[in-house]
C-alpha cells in the first residue's frame, strides 16, 4: 500500500493502524494512519491533476496563513499523499452559531488573500468559473432532476432562460478564489477554530458562490435568522477587502442562491435517484423547500424558468407534507397486498415492508370480519394466539436502531409498512403498536400513522 510507504518515509516507522474514513461522495479514499510516532490522514485519488490541485493550493494557502492541513508527502505517481490530521470534529456535527459565524468571517481571507499570487492553472478541472461550467451545471439539473421528476416542459424556452441566467452570473469578473465546495462538511474544528479541507475543486470565481453554498446548504437547514447572521458576519469581514454595497451584494447573492440550489438538486437527482444513495434522496425535500421559498419572489428576468420551477415544486411527489423543521418523521402504514405496497411520497424509496400474512388471521372467523386490528376483540385474539407478540419484538429490534441512527444523522423521513391479505386486522394491529411504541421511545420525532385501506390517518 503506497500510503504505508509514505508514512514510513515521513515518520521513520511503519503505521500500526490504518483505518478507512468514510463519508466522501467522490472516488477519493481517505484513511487515518497512526503509530506511536504520530497520526496523519492518507488520501488515495484516481486523478493526478485533482491531487496536484489540492497539494498545490494547500501549500499556497498555508503560506498565506490560512487554516488548511499541511501535506507531508506525495507519492511519485501523484496518486497518493499524506496530510496533517485535524482531528475528528467536523463543523456539520456540531454547528454552533458562533463557530459558524467565525467560519463565514474567515471566508474573505480565503477568497482574496488566497487568490493573491495563486497559479490558477493548477486548479482542477478548470481554472475559472465560466459559461461552460454554468451551462453544464444547469443542464445537469435539467437531465438528472427535472426530467426524472416527470414534469413536462419546453426545452427550447428553458434553454433561452438558462442562457440569460448564465450571462447574469458572469457579470462579475474578479480575481478571487471560489472554493466551490464551501460547506460545513468541509470544515474541521481544532482548538475551537475552523480549518478547511476539500478545496481541490476551487478556481477563480465570484465571491457570492461560496456564501450561497454555505448559508443555503440544503442539508444544514439553518433558520432564517441564523442565515442573516452568517451573511452579516461575512459582510463585516468582506469590508476589509471590498466595498460592495450591501444592496448590490444581496441582489447578486440571490442569483447565486438560485444557481446553487439547481446545481445541488442535479447532484441529488443523480446520486440519489440514479445511484440509489439514500442520504442524497433525503436531502431533496429540504432543497425543494428552500427553492420554493426563494421563488416566492420570482426572478422576473427568467419567466419560463420560474414557471417551470413553480410547477416542479408543486408536483405531488414533492408535496409530502413533511414540515421543513429538521424533525424526523416516521410514516407507519398498514395496507392490503391485493392493492399493492404503499409508495413513499418523499421519493426516498427506503424503509421497511413487513409481511404479516404468516400470522394467524382473525379475518377468517365470522365474529371478527367486520372489525379491525384497532378493536379490542381482535387485539385479544391476536395476543392470546401469541404469534404477533414475537413478530413485533423482532420488528422493534430492527426499526428502533434505524430510527436512532436517522435522528443522529439529521434525516427527516422514514417509512415502515405492514401488509396482510385485506389490510384490516393483522397489519392494522402491527402499525398501531409500532407507531405508539416509537412515539414512546422517541418523543422528539413525529409519527404519522396511516391505515390506507380504512382511509384513516393521524399524527402522534
Amino acid at each position: 500500500m503506497e500510503l504505508n510507504s509514505l508514512y514510513e518515509s515521513y515518520y521513520g516507522t511503519a503505521p500500526e493502524a490504518v483505518e478507512p474514513i468514510g463519508g466522501s461522495a467522490s472516488n477519493r479514499r481517505y484513511f487515518r494512519l497512526s503509530s506511536a510516532a504520530g497520526t496523519c490522514i492518507g488520501v488515495e485519488g484516481v486523478d493526478v491533476q485533482e491531487n496536484a490541485a489540492f497539494v498545490g493550493i494547500a501549500g499556497h494557502f498555508r503560506g498565506k496563513g490560512i487554516n488548511v492541513p499541511e501535506v507531508y508527502a506525495v507519492s511519485e505517481d501523484g496518486l497518493a499523499y499524506i496530510q496533517e490530521d485535524l482531528g475528528f470534529r467536523m463543523l456539520c456535527d456540531d454547528p454552533e452559531p458562533d463557530l459558524l459565524c467565525r467560519t463565514m468571517a474567515a471566508l474573505p481571507k480565503i477568497q482574496f488573500e488566497g487568490a493573491a499570487g495563486l497559479d490558477f492553472s493548477i486548479c482542477y478541472p478548470q481554472p475559472s468559473f465560466d459559461r461552460r461550467m454554468i451551462l453544464f451545471d444547469l443542464n445537469y439539473f435539467k437531465y438528472c432532476f427535472l426530467k426524472p421528476s416527470g414534469l413536462e416542459f419546453n426545452e427550447v424556452m428553458l434553454q433561452d432562460d438558462f442562457e440569460r441566467f448564465a450571462d447574469d452570473l458572469l457579470e462579475d469578473q474578479t480575481d478571487t478564489f471560489m472554493y466551490r465546495d464551501f460547506n460545513a462538511r468541509n470544515v474541521m474544528v481544532r482548538d475551537g477554530e475552523p480549518y478547511f479541507i476539500d478545496f481541490q475543486g476551487g478556481r477563480r470565481g465570484p465571491v457570492y458562490y461560496d456564501v450561497a453554498s454555505f448559508v443555503w446548504q440544503a442539508r444544514a437547514r439553518y433558520p432564517e435568522a441564523l442565515k442573516q447572521r452568517l451573511v452579516d458576519s461575512y459582510m463585516q469581514a468582506l469590508s476589509e477587502y471590498s466595498d460592495i454595497p450591501r444592496e448590490t451584494f444581496g441582489q447578486r447573492l440571490r442569483l447565486f442562491v438560485l444557481f446553487r440550489l439547481l446545481q445541488v438538486l442535479g447532484a441529488y437527482g443523480f446520486r440519489g435517484w440514479m445511484e440509489h444513495k439514500a442520504n442524497f434522496v433525503t436531502s431533496i425535500p429540504p432543497a425543494i423547500e428552500s427553492l420554493r421559498a426563494l421563488i416566492e419572489t420570482p426572478f422576473e428576468e427568467y419567466p419560463y424558468l420560474m414557471q417551470t420551477l413553480k410547477s416542479m415544486t408543486e408536483l405531488p411527489r414533492f408535496a409530502s407534507g413533511v414540515p421543513n423543521d429538521g424533525v424526523l418523521e416516521v410514516k407507519v402504514c398498514s395496507f392490503s397486498y391485493k392493492k399493492g405496497i404503499p409508495e413513499d411520497p418523499t421519493g426516498n424509496g427506503g424503509g421497511y415492508v413487513f409481511d404479516c400474512r404468516s400470522i394467524h388471521n382473525p379475518g377468517r372467523y365470522e365474529p371478527y370480519k367486520k372489525l379491525t386490528g384497532r378493536d379490542e376483540a381482535v387485539i385479544r385474539f391476536l395476543e392470546d394466539d401469541g404469534e404477533i407478540t414475537g413478530f413485533m419484538e423482532h420488528v422493534y429490534g430492527v426499526v428502533d436502531p434505524h430510527v436512532g441512527t436517522y435522528r443522529r444523522r439529521g434525516f427527516t423521513s422514514l417509512m415502515v409498512s405492514f401488509g396482510c391479505t385485506g389490510g384490516q386486522h393483522r397489519s392494522v394491529y402491527c402499525a398501531e403498536h409500532l407507531a405508539h411504541h416509537l412515539h414512546k421511545q422517541f418523543p422528539d420525532i413525529r409519527v404519522r400513522l396511516i391505515h390506507r385501506e380504512q382511509k384513516t390517518e393521524e399524527t402522534l
